[in-house]
């Protein structure tokens, strides 16, 4: 009788392990995501570097001379400094390939100008808190005379034109919205595999005739590229921010906590004005 009690219990034992475990595995993680192999913010300090990509341009990330400069490259390697770390940078021109390779854990982060909107519910990115502030402009040839056709001198004159902006930029969306404002239609053909930088270069060379970029970037292109006009402006100031794996709150946290620290001293304020972003 004893014997067959306490088999009992062992049934009954196992019974209530198994229903533990199928509910553990139906509880969804807060911490991580199955889909995601990017590592927490404790797996990034035990191994002593941060890996991060950026956009290879004026403001992100290049190389002058024998020296590595660019806002954001200067911005993460004061976040590594101060947290003990060794930054290792990868310049990707994709945005695609920049949050996918993100999520799958080749980068810890995208240290770019990323325009924090609410229209990306479905993205594997959460934004840090907002670093720069900017406005979309567009981007064309100057005028060759005075009654120049092409020319575009406000919005309302965007209907029926083709504008070019990088694969994925959000900047599709604010084109979306202006060609409902002016109750006409633009077309966006987005560009795989280069970055807003190239695309100014191909309005510059004439390859294509209107581009979209943020003013900053503009402006430092100006003078490689003096050809150029962004005086026409296609949205308001909108803010930038740098993008972490929607799961690494304890990384998010973090930047956000250091950001709002180091954007009210002197050093971010000279940083903002060596590349003009004030």
């Amino acid at each position: 009788m004893k014997h067959i009690k306490s088999k009992r219990y062992l049934v009954t034992g196992g019974i209530i392990i198994v229903l533990a475990a199928a509910v553990c595995l139906l509880i969804p993680s807060r911490t991580t995501d199955p889909g995601s192999t990017s590592r927490s913010y404790e797996e990034i300090i035990r191994s002593g570097t941060a890996h991060v990509t950026t956009e290879y341009n004026a403001i992100g990330y290049f190389v002058e001379g024998d020296t590595v400069t660019g806002f954001h490259y200067e911005l993460a390697q004061a976040f590594a400094h101060d947290k003990g770390l060794v930054l290792d940078v990868t310049p990707e021109m994709d945005l695609q390939t920049q949050i996918a390779e993100t999520h799958q854990g080749r980068f810890d982060w995208i240290a770019s100008s990323l325009l924090i909107t609410g229209e990306q519910k479905d993205s594997v990115l959460s934004f840090t808190v907002p670093i720069l502030r900017n406005r979309q402009v567009l981007v064309q040839r100057k005028p060759t005379q005075e009654d120049d056709s092409t020319y575009i001198s406000q919005p309302l004159q965007l209907g029926g034109k083709t504008v070019f902006i990088p694969q994925g930029s959000p900047a599709k969306y604010r084109i979306r919205h202006l060609s409902a404002e002016i109750a006409d239609s633009i077309t966006i053909r987005e560009v795989e595999k280069y970055g807003s930088e190239q695309l100014l270069a191909m309005v510059a060379h004439g390859d294509i005739p209107y581009a979209i970029c943020e003013e900053s970037l503009a402006q430092a292109a100006l003078e490689q590229y003096p050809q150029l006009d962004f005086s026409t402006a296609v949205s308001f100031n909108q803010f930038y921010g740098w993008g972490v794996p929607t799961h690494s709150t304890a990384l998010l946290d973090t930047l956000n906590t250091w950001l709002e620290h180091y954007m009210k001293t002197a050093a971010f304020k000279q940083l903002l004005n060596k590349y003009h972003l004030q």
